[in-house]
């Protein structure tokens, strides 16, 4: 069994290329995917080649960890049924080729366990599930107070505030330096950090990536505050005791979803209850893979690409 995929032999180098798949075993789905999503934090960093150590790093790699395809077929032990629209979260079915995270290929071969099933109604979108589940696990940790300040209006900041709003807490104000990605707010205001007088936030969700940020959002805290590190950062971080000492300030970093995070995320948006609208503004045909990642890293008017794997063979 074979499969279409995007390979990363090097970093800046991608390409289809067709693949060998591990064969099936009686736990596993074979998926067809339809879409799959590029992350422009982790997927970025892979492909400028400034991915930091990580577990099973190296190249050529498949990438990908948010994909949403069909069943195919289905082992005797999977718990799946062949007919069923499942996001798959990543795979490592592809021989020798690393699949780090392995999602963005048109065939895909996963354990039954590690699929989750997604309504019909969410067609493309389900490949939003990741981040969304990303940013409720950022705020529902034990003790976590609710965002009043994100920092970022990409995707992560537009889910946590949304979220934020969903649970019924005060509007958050979210920071954003760049012009192209100030529209989009719903119920909750998007300025520049240059117009916000304000030094009294309890809680900062920074989502940049920005590794020299950290003295800028201490300075902005309330004694007793909490910033939240929610983004992925590639350089050390550091910050200056002293202002941190005087307010007696909190890091948090949050770490990746657990399966009742993506659980909960999924109930919210097939209800409705929480909107996904206006996140995907990109959509290229997977052949197109070489351009919609270039797209997906250099064009700040966009804040999510994703690629159509079904006319792909």
């Amino acid at each position: 069994m074979k499969t279409v995929a995007v390979v990363l032999a090097s970093p800046e180098h991608l390409a289809l290329d067709q693949l060998d798949l591990t064969p099936p075993g009686d736990g596993d789905v074979v998926v067809d995917i339809e879409w799959s999503g590029i992350s422009t934090g982790t997927e970025r960093l892979l492909w400028s080649g400034r991915m930091p150590p990580f577990p099973g790093m190296g190249y050529p790699l498949v990438p990908g960890y948010e994909s949403v395809g069909r069943i195919a077929e289905a082992g005797p032990l999977a718990g799946r049924k062949a007919g069923e629209r499942v996001f798959v979260p990543g795979a490592k079915c592809f021989g020798d080729v690393r699949g780090l995270f392995g999602g963005a290929a048109r065939r895909l071969v996963v354990p039954g366990a590690r699929v989750t099933p997604v309504g019909e109604s969410l067609g493309a979108e389900a490949v939003l599930l990741a981040l969304t589940a990303t940013a409720q696990h950022a705020i529902n940790a034990e003790g976590a107070r609710p965002p009043d300040l994100i920092i970022g209006h990409g995707v992560l900041g537009r889910l946590l505030a949304r979220l934020t709003l969903l649970a019924g807490d005060p509007a958050p104000t979210v920071w954003e330096t760049n012009p192209v990605r100030v529209e989009g707010a719903a119920g909750y205001q998007v300025i520049d950090p240059a117009n916000d007088p304000r030094r009294d936030y309890h809680s900062i969700y920074d989502v940049s990536g920005d590794s020299a940020i950290l003295d800028t959002l201490i300075g902005r805290l309330a004694p007793g505050g909490e910033v939240v590190l929610a983004g992925f950062y590639t350089e050390p971080l550091s910050f200056m005791f002293a202002p941190a000492f005087m307010r007696e300030a909190r890091i948090r970093v949050a770490a990746e979803w657990r399966p009742a995070d993506l659980a909960a995320v999924r109930a919210l948006a097939e209800s409705g209850a929480l909107s996904l609208d206006g996140l995907i503004t990109h959509c290229l045909a997977a052949e197109e893979a070489s351009a919609a990642y270039r797209t997906a890293f250099t064009d700040p008017s966009c804040l999510k690409m994703i690629l159509d794997w079904r006319n792909c063979s």
